[in-house]
Order: structure tokens, then C-alpha cells, then sequence
């Protein structure tokens, strides 16, 4: 792979202009001025050395400053897809748009923010073919009204002997039950199994239909058997997970459990018995996660204290994915849409305490994108399954966690990634000054900064939050080695410590040396929250290449997916700097692009990608603000020049010439998608204050200069980055 010339070959710099050098690593910072419009950076690892880069589109100087200093500092709209801010009260959201220019944007359908005060009476069409893994049964009762079951589960219309007699004749319905009575018997004398399991032959049941309403018939009336299908044969055997589960809870809860499992209604719950023992509850999640993980999820709500206990109870609710297969019932289900005001919250932490407020679960949450921590932000939500009123009642609780919800009332649909037009942002930059040497009023360095970045844009780099840089681990590595199935690695680079000698790398520091899991978790601070909830999973399941995978598949998916993506953002950073050294703005033949009526979209699909042709860049029929770079993936196409073989070398060095970036065993599936390298902020504007926090007054006997303060205000479209646009203006490494 050729390398393109870092910085045109300009030495290395620090920020006072000292030539600077370390062994195993150049950099490229910042200098005089020809030095500024990019540094270069190359990380040796144990492996390879890596190459990344950040590239500065504008030749300004810049100028130094401090952002997030607070969260007040720091303030972040969504723009909704009619082009007006979230934050407006509802009555005003259909008045006036925030966009001072719509043409800058291209038109998408619009939201439905209708209530939604009327439901379809239509009956669902039962999809009986869906069954676990495992080969339980499956099936679906005739309600779609959500309920919580506790000890048992109602079960399906009609009695369950007539169900069966639909399909069994006389003679085998009095065998299976016979079958049933021996298996029961012989668990209740101890009867220990020699030799494979004993099992009944009930006969050729044609049809996927006819076969699940069997299976289901048999759980709801024997839910200790199992039922088994091979070329259409089925076959009753004694179920060893209902008798392992026994020993856990009561024959009752695990009774209600395998019929809960059997029926499997969506919208709907199995709740064990209030417990008091905490040891308990954890082998009943380990069972029901090991054993049923890619159907089920498993959660533990409080219900108060007994004598002093903390009392809990673990209940059960089918995944997401697991039914997402079946028609959608035409019943509707109700959806509350809502502004979320946060401060000083992070996102998923704001929804995890919204669900458990609400008695869901986090996947019963949408939005159209994440939000930062350290910052105040205002952002469009919908909640399944809960009313407004429900969602009004909690107002005052989620106060004295910093969040606020306004703008509630109910919608057809969820939201989605990327239903937005972008956000506005509102930013105080402080204690802002030359650097040092240079000798231009500060003002006009201001103001060649904002001219420049707005008439000229940005590179779009994924910023720090995609990447989980403020996390303080390896992420795009960990997402590589899950992309590699490299299950074990990926758990160990997690928790692999930082050069700092604090608690909590203290304790990464005492795994990596014992590979205890269980006495990690005792010196992993409280607040480590995802360190804690993996080192949890780790002493359920051990550390194996198994083990691990069912740690991860045990954590939500977004956890589990948030690594890969750092590691293809991190890739497509790197290839969008490469392709800037390689042939800078001009438009050149093996480009792709996008075309202009989707260019205000986060990712252009793939039907208006094209190729750009040697007749095309040399009559200039594109701009650099249409060339798009793909996000790693099973369906993209790459650049037709240099960036399509560095692509190549790239998955060459990593390992995945033979990856199709699909992760089965973590239903992971990255699809891949089409980014813009350059964007350009709206609606920009600035004033330049004496800031008032300083504590520096002008009568101040010290003769100190005032400090100074920019407030900013912009728009961008949809997940460009706030971080990466005030880097280019300030060319400060923030």
C-alpha cells in the first residue's frame, strides 16, 4: 500500500513549534502555518503498525480554547424531520420551522404525530411454524393483550385434551399420557437414566401448522415433555431443563415457565416467586440465559424488603428479535412519543431508569440517535406499551435524576436510526486565546476560523463518542476481535488496564493476572457499571471461547454492537484521510458518489452510489461534497483507485479477507453503509464575550487580562459531529 506524504513532508511539530519525536510513534501536530492543515499519526502495535490520521480541510491558524466545561456549556437539539427543534412545545412544532434555508435539505415524509385514537379490532394470523433452537414447541395464544403471568400461565382457548385429541388418536392419547406418568414417577423415586433418554413415537404429522399447534397442545398439557421433529416424525421425550430447573424453584413456577415458553405470546411475561436469596435469583438468570438466551431476556424488579431482605423477583419476556419474524399483530399497541430533557446523563443510562420507572424494558424505547453525557440535550423518544398518562406520572421521579419529558402524546410507530434532519447546537467556548506567538487580533483569527469552516465544511469523521474514546478502552479493537469471533481476546482487551494506578485498573490489573472473575467484581468500583455487568456474566460462564460468547450475547445488543461500530468508524476515519492525502478535494476516476437528492441523508443507500468514470472527473460533473466512502460491511462496494486497494490491504492486515461481517452466535449483521467525507454546517453564527464565570472583573488590581468566551450556534445534519466540526475551526485536538 502506498502511503501518502504525511503533512507534504513537513517535520514533526509540537504546539510551540519544538521539533518533537518519540520512538515506535511520529507525530504530526501542529506547527507554523503550513503546518496546520493536518497531522499524521502511525501507532505501532504488537501486530502491525497502524495508520490514522486526521486531516484538516482549511488552512487556517486556529485559535485555543476549552469546551464542556459544563453541561450548560454545551447544548444539543434534534432537528425533526419537518426541520423544527424537538424542544419547541408541541403546539408550536407544525408554526414555524427552524430551518432558516429547507433547499439546503431534502424533503423526507413527514412524522406522524396524530394521535392515535382509534384501534383496529383485526385478529392476528398465528404464525404456529416459529420454535426455539432447542426444539421446544411454539405456538401463540389468541389474545395479543399484554399480561404478566406469575407461578403459571393462562392457557390457549379451548381445553387442551380436545387440542390433542385433534391429532392423536385414542390409542396414542392414552399412550402419551401413560408416558407422561412413567417419566413423572421415575423423576419422583430418583430413578436415575441409564443409557439415552426414553422417548415415544407419536406419528407423521404432516404440515409445519398442524405440527407447532401439536407441540404447543403437549407443553400446555404435559410441560415436562419435550416434543421433537425430524422429517416429520414427532417424538415425546422427558424435557431434562424442566427437571434441572426444579431444583431451583418449585414444580409449580417451572411448570408455568416451560408452558410460558410453549405458548410463546408476545407482549407478554413469566414472573418467578418473590426471593429473597440473591444466590437464587442469579443460578435462575444463569439457567434461563444459558439455556434460553437467544429467545428469552431475563430481568430482576424490586418489590420492597421482607424483614429487612431485599425482595425481588426475577421475571421473563420473550427478546425482540425472537418473534420479530411473526405478522405484526393489527391490534395496535400503544406508542407515547415524548421530548427527553437530559443533563448530565448518559443516554442508555437515561432509558434503563425510564424502563425501570415504566415496568418495560429498554428495547420498548426508540429514538433517532445518541446523545452526549456532558452536555444538556433535548431529544425525540417513543415508548411502546406505555400511555401518556403512565408516562406524565413519573414526571417528578426522573426529575432528581436530571431528566425531564414533555410534549407527550401518543403515535402509530416507534422511531428509527436516522429519523432526523440533524441537530442544532449551542456551545460556549472558554478562556479563548491566541496561540501562543501568534500575533493577530484574536477577533479576526475568530472570525477567519468561522468564515473558513463555514464556506468550505469538514472532514466527517465518527468523533470520540462513536468511537468510545471517553470510555477508556479498546474499543475498535474489542469490535474487531467479535468481528474475528475471537471471543476470549475480546473479553481480556476489555478489561485490559491503563497505565494509571486507580481502582479501577487496579482491578483489570488483578484480572488479567488470575483470571478471576469473581474477585474482580469485588474490587471493581460500584460505579463501573458495564465492567461489573460483564465480570457478572464472566463468573456465570466461565472464560472460554463458549463462555464468552454467552457473556456477550447476555449483554444488550447495543453493547455488544457499539464496539463493532467503533471499529468500522475507526477504519472509515482512517480511509477518509487517506483518501484526502491521496488526491486531496478534486474528484477523481474509482470515486463514489452520491447523488444530490440524498445528500442530506446520514448514510446514502446503495441504489445512488455510483462510480465515477475517467470522462466524468475530467469534465468535473461531481463535487468533492458528493464523494462517499463505505462503512465496512457484507454489501458495500469499494472505490475503483488507490482507496479501493488500501480498503483490500486493509482487510488483508486485519484479518477478515473471509469475514461476511455476520456474528451469528451475537446476532450481529452489518450490512455496511455509504458516508460523506466532507459536510458543512447551517445556520452558523457567533459573539465573542467577556466571560462572566472567569471571576476576572476589568477592575480587577492584578491587571489580568478578562478571559474571553465564543457562543456559537450552528446546525448539522444528521450524525456529524459537534467535537469534529469545532476542531477544524479551532484546529485544536479537543
Amino acid at each position: 500500500m502506498a502511503s501518502p506524504t504525511p503533512c507534504r513532508g513537513l517535520p514533526a511539530v509540537n504546539m510551540d513549534g519544538a521539533a518533537q519525536v518519540k520512538p515506535g510513534r511520529v507525530l504530526y501536530l501542529r506547527g507554523g502555518a503550513a503546518a496546520r492543515d493536518c497531522y499524521l499519526r502511525m501507532e505501532e502495535d504488537a501486530d502491525y503498525i497502524r495508520f490514522s490520521s486526521v486531516y484538516f480541510l482549511n488552512d487556517h491558524i486556529g485559535f485555543h480554547g476549552t469546551i464542556k466545561n459544563s453541561p450548560k456549556d454545551f447544548i444539543v437539539t434534534e432537528i425533526d424531520e419537518q426541520g423544527q427543534l424537538v424542544s419547541k412545545p408541541f403546539d408550536e412544532l407544525t408554526t414555524k420551522s427552524h430551518i432558516a434555508k429547507p433547499h439546503n435539505f431534502a424533503k423526507k415524509p413527514k412524522l406522524d404525530l396524530k394521535k392515535n385514537s382509534s384501534v383496529d379490532d383485526g385478529s392476528e394470523e398465528v404464525d404456529t411454524s416459529a420454535r426455539c433452537s432447542d426444539g421446544d414447541p411454539g405456538d401463540q395464544c389468541d389474545s395479543d393483550q399484554e399480561d404478566s403471568l406469575s407461578g403459571d400461565t393462562s392457557e390457549c382457548k379451548g381445553e387442551t385434551a380436545d387440542a390433542l385429541s385433534a391429532f392423536l388418536d385414542d390409542k396414542t392419547n392414552e399412550l402419551l399420557s401413560q408416558f407422561a406418568l412413567e417419566t413423572k414417577e421415575k423423576w419422583n423415586a430418583g430413578t436415575e437414566q441409564v443409557g439415552p433418554p426414553s422417548e415415544l413415537f407419536l406419528g407423521v404429522i404432516s404440515g409445519k401448522r398442524r405440527r407447532a399447534a401439536l407441540h404447543s397442545a403437549i407443553t400446555q398439557k404435559f410441560p415436562f415433555l419435550l416434543t421433537t421433529t425430524k422429517t416429520c416424525k414427532v417424538v415425546v421425550r422427558p424435557n431434562l431443563r424442566y427437571k434441572e430447573l426444579c431444583d431451583l424453584v418449585s414444580e409449580e413456577e417451572a411448570s408455568g415457565f416451560f408452558k410460558y415458553l410453549g405458548a410463546k405470546k408476545e407482549n407478554s411475561r413469566f414472573a418467578f416467586k418473590p426471593d429473597t436469596n440473591k444466590e437464587r435469583r442469579r443460578a435462575v438468570h444463569h439457567f434461563v440465559n444459558e439455556r434460553f438466551g437467544r429467545l428469552l431476556e431475563t430481568e430482576s424488579s424490586e418489590l420492597g424488603c421482607c424483614d429487612g431482605d431485599q425482595k425481588l423477583v426475577v421475571t421473563v419476556r420473550l427478546r425482540e428479535e425472537a418473534h420479530s419474524h411473526r405478522k405484526r399483530s393489527r391490534e395496535k399497541v400503544a406508542h407515547t412519543a415524548f421530548t427527553l430533557r437530559k443533563e448530565n446523563v448518559d443516554m442508555f443510562e437515561a432509558i434503563d431508569h425510564l424502563a425501570a420507572k415504566l415496568g418495560v424494558i429498554p428495547p420498548d424505547f426508540s429514538y433517532t440517535g445518541l446523545k452526549d453525557k456532558k452536555a444538556i440535550t433535548y431529544q425525540a423518544m417513543v415508548v411502546r406499551k406505555v400511555t401518556p398518562e403512565r408516562l406524565k406520572s413519573i414526571e417528578k421521579e426522573i426529575a432528581k435524576k436530571g431528566m425531564n419529558v414533555f410534549n407527550v402524546r401518543s403515535v402509530n410507530a416507534a422511531l428509527r436510526l436516522g429519523q432526523l434532519k440533524g441537530n442544532h447546537f449551542d456551545i460556549v467556548i472558554r478562556n479563548v486565546r491566541n496561540w501562543n506567538g501568534d500575533p493577530v487580533n484574536l477577533r479576526e483569527r475568530i472570525l477567519e476560523a468561522i468564515e473558513n469552516v463555514k464556506n468550505n465544511g469538514f472532514v466527517n469523521y465518527y468523533g470520540p463518542e462513536r468511537l468510545e474514546k471517553e470510555r477508556n478502552v479498546h474499543a475498535d479493537q474489542i469490535g474487531l476481535a467479535l468481528l474475528k469471533e475471537e471471543m476470549v481476546k475480546s473479553v481480556k482487551l476489555f478489561l485490559t488496564p491503563e497505565d494509571v494506578d486507580d481502582p479501577v485498573n487496579r482491578a483489570k490489573k488483578y484480572f488479567l493476572q488470575t483470571e478471576d472473575a469473581k474477585g474482580t467484581l469485588e474490587l471493581m468500583p460500584e460505579f463501573r457499571v458495564r465492567e461489573r455487568e460483564l465480570l457478572e456474566l464472566l463468573h456465570r460462564f466461565s472464560l472460554t471461547e463458549e463462555g464468552c460468547t454467552n457473556v456477550w450475547y447476555c449483554l444488550p445488543h447495543h453493547v455488544r454492537t457499539v464496539y463493532v461500530h467503533a471499529y468500522l468508524s475507526q477504519v472509515w476515519n482512517e480511509a477518509t484521510s487517506y483518501r484526502l492525502e491521496a488526491y486531496g478535494t478534486r474528484v477523481v476516476e474509482g470515486d463514489l458518489v452520491c447523488l444530490d437528492d440524498v445528500l442530506d441523508q446520514e448514510h446514502c443507500p446503495n441504489s445512488k452510489v455510483h462510480l465515477v468514470s475517467k470522462e466524468e472527473e475530467l469534465a468535473n460533473t461531481y463535487t468533492i461534497y458528493q464523494v462517499v466512502l463505505p462503512v465496512l460491511g457484507h454489501s458495500t462496494q469499494y472505490p475503483g483507485n488507490l482507496v479501493g486497494q488500501w480498503y483490500q490491504e486493509l482487510l488483508s492486515r486485519d484479518g477478515l479477507q473471509t469475514c461476511g461481517f455476520r456474528v451469528p452466535a451475537l446476532n450481529l449483521n452489518m450490512p455496511g453503509c455509504y458516508r460523506q467525507i466532507l459536510k458543512q454546517p447551517h445556520n452558523l453564527c457567533h459573539q465573542l464575550l467577556e466571560d462572566p464565570s472567569s471571576g476576572v472583573s476589568r477592575e480587577d488590581p492584578a491587571g489580568s487580562a478578562v478571559p474571553l468566551c465564543l457562543c456559537i450556534s450552528f446546525d448539522l445534519d444528521a450524525s456529524c459531529c459537534a467535537t469534529v466540526f469545532l476542531k477544524e475551526m479551532m484546529k485544536h485536538d479537543i
